[in-house]
């Protein structure tokens, strides 16, 4: 590949709705067969960049199987020197150690792919940042009145599944039983904790990408949401949930421990939130991944740089409270940014503790192959910076196999109870389960 860095051609409009706007540019995205939409519904924090980015038409792209992953993204992301945009799957781990994925991929995602686009629209309060490559330049202006002129208000329209039937991967005994084996590893001193998931799926399912994810949106309204389109393959995602960030000399995580769900009337929901607050099980879960994080970080950070910012802090979003903890850390000038996220994929939040062993407990007991579920999207600057996310919360589509599943986990600690693991399953799962039909 020769080298592809473009010059980038900046020309900035002022929209009076922007919610509007988003349904419009997301309308007239579809028509690409690269797209990549990040939103993160008015959720500012002290590290956010913008309110929304768009990115679509792969001008290059790299598609990879596990093997030698992370040297083929270095490579690429090196010799590109542009914005790309996509995604780093579970499996990768396999990757980074000695493992495997031996479970059947229903789904046939790759195991990484990123695209630099050609057109990339970034909006800022009431401010639209058009960034094209130079071949593109003479576009905006003509593509912003195409967008202004889109209602997209056909988007909202509510989507109803009376066809979708929702299968179990693994059933509620099974679902027991594994569980209960999880603790006899945890109980034997194997694994102190881990992230155990489960997936619900259907077959021969159709659904509109672009109408789903916005119900799924609307419902939960989530800090990372995602809408990634590759040819056929979808995923719809509604992420509250930072793994990893790098701006400057800054890396950031943000891993999630501990969920309560949410009531109508105001004292009760006070109440779920104060309770989750003071949960010591939950508590424990979330301070053993800070753990596990900050060892993560001490592999390619400064030597005494690592420090939590925030320890179990609960935030509360549209579906379910929160527990979030922030850790940061300074690594060197020039630090390859690739390698700093090999140092830590997978997130901690998603594998538990001692991370190897216990991926390697979760594969034997898990059911199905993870794929992107559990991985990451997001995108890398032409400065190396980078923000990437958990992909949790999420519906994957295959639209030419049909097949559409979701995916949830809970941590599995020595105080776990396989029944509330279950119901904290079925919390998770629910704006998945609404949007699909029930």
């Amino acid at each position: 590949m020769k080298n592809s860095t473009p010059l980038r051609i900046t020309r900035t409009f002022t929209v009076s709705n922007v919610d509007a706007f988003k349904e419009s540019l997301l309308s007239w995205a579809q028509k690409f067969e690269e797209v990549a939409w990040l939103d993160s519904n008015g959720h500012q924090d002290r590290y956010s960049e913008f309110d929304a980015l768009l990115a679509v038409d792969a001008r290059t792209s790299l598609v990879s199987d596990a093997q030698n992953a992370f040297k083929n993204l270095k490579d690429y992301q090196a010799e590109i020197q542009d914005w790309i945009f996509g995604y780093l799957s579970y499996d990768l781990k396999n990757d980074t150690e000695i493992l495997s994925s031996n479970h059947v991929d229903e789904h046939h995602f790759p195991e990484l792919y990123f695209f630099q686009p050609k057109k990339i629209i970034r909006i800022t309060g009431n401010s639209v940042d058009f960034m094209y490559v130079n071949l593109e330049g003479d576009a905006i202006p003509l593509d912003f009145e195409e967008i202004s002129n889109i209602s997209g208000a056909d988007v909202l329209e509510i989507p109803t599944y009376n066809d979708i039937r929702i299968k179990l991967r693994t059933f509620k005994d099974d679902y027991f039983n594994r569980v209960n084996e999880l603790l006899a590893h945890i109980h034997r001193g194997d694994i102190y904790e881990a992230n155990f998931c489960q997936e619900f799926y259907a077959e021969q399912s159709e659904i509109d990408p672009l109408k789903t994810y916005a119900k799924l949106n609307s419902i939960s309204k989530a800090p990372f949401a995602t809408f990634l389109k590759i040819q056929h393959k979808y995923l719809l995602c509604a992420s509250p949930e930072r793994y990893l960030k790098k701006r400057g000399n800054q890396i950031i995580s943000q891993p999630i421990k501990g969920t309560a769900k949410r009531s109508e009337n105001p004292s009760t929901d006070a109440a779920l939130r104060a309770g989750l607050q003071a949960d010591a099980k939950e508590r424990a879960e979330n301070i053993m991944i800070v753990d596990l994080v900050r060892n993560d970080f001490s592999k390619g950070a400064l030597k005494g740089s690592v420090a939590v910012e925030e320890l179990c802090r609960v935030y509360t979003f549209e579906q379910v409270h929160q527990m979030i903890s922030t850790i940061t850390a300074e690594v060197e000038e020039g630090k390859n940014p690739v390698d700093i996220i090999r140092d830590t994929f997978p997130m901690g939040s998603m594998t538990g503790a001692p991370k190897i062993s216990a991926m390697q407990i979760i594969e034997k007991l898990e059911a199905f192959k993870r794929g992107l579920y559990s991985g990451a999207t997001g995108y890398f600057t032409p400065m190396g910076d980078f923000d990437l996310n958990v992909v949790i919360r999420s519906i994957l589509y295959n639209k030419d196999k049909k097949y559409v599943s979701y995916a949830v986990g809970s941590a599995i600690t020595a105080k776990s109870v396989p029944e509330k693991e279950y119901e904290e399953c079925l919390l998770k799962a629910k704006a998945m389960r609404e949007v699909l039909g029930g």
